[in-house]
């Protein structure tokens, strides 16, 4: 009897574990979890096959506009050495320039959110996997209330 039991709850754990999986891919939630990550995200610079947008989560800054929370995402930008690479004020150095308003892949709150999130190829890496996404929402409000630059020396994208 214990085995049979045994069995059952192994069986209903592998399935919980399959449903969380299959919702996730799908791009729903398995339940109501504010820092769960869609495993795909759109956002408006996508480009559309036949203006059809392909499956995926739409992801919402839950500290867009708030200054308090930039000002947190400063001082996270600092200490978190992003202006080793991104230079003081996010305005380039070795990385590319955050506040001259020009992103290789895509300025929107989503795609800031993915870059820092999952990485770039060739340099940036991932820190979702050291940084819940709240502490990434305060970076990517910070970046994106930085003013752009008077003088932008370089040809946009």
């Amino acid at each position: 009897m214990k085995a049979i039991a045994g069995v059952l709850a192994l069986t209903l754990l592998a399935g919980c574990r399959v449903a969380k999986r299959d919702a996730a891919a799908s791009g729903e939630a398995a339940h109501d979890d504010s820092t769960a990550i869609p495993l795909s995200v759109r956002y408006d610079q996508h480009l559309l096959a036949d203006g059809k947008l392909p499956p995926g989560a739409t992801l919402t800054n839950p500290y867009a506009g708030q200054a308090t929370s930039a000002g947190e995402g400063a001082k996270l930008f600092t200490s978190m050495n992003c202006d080793g690479c991104h230079g003081g004020g996010a305005t380039g150095w070795v990385g590319p320039s955050l506040s001259d308003g020009r992103w290789i892949y895509g300025g929107s709150d989503a795609a800031v959110f993915q870059s820092i999130y999952y990485g770039r190829p060739r340099g940036m890496p991932a820190f979702g996997g050291t940084l819940q996404p709240p502490i990434v929402w305060k970076l990517v409000t910070y970046l994106r209330s930085l003013p752009a630059p008077k003088s932008v020396p370089t040809q946009s994208w």
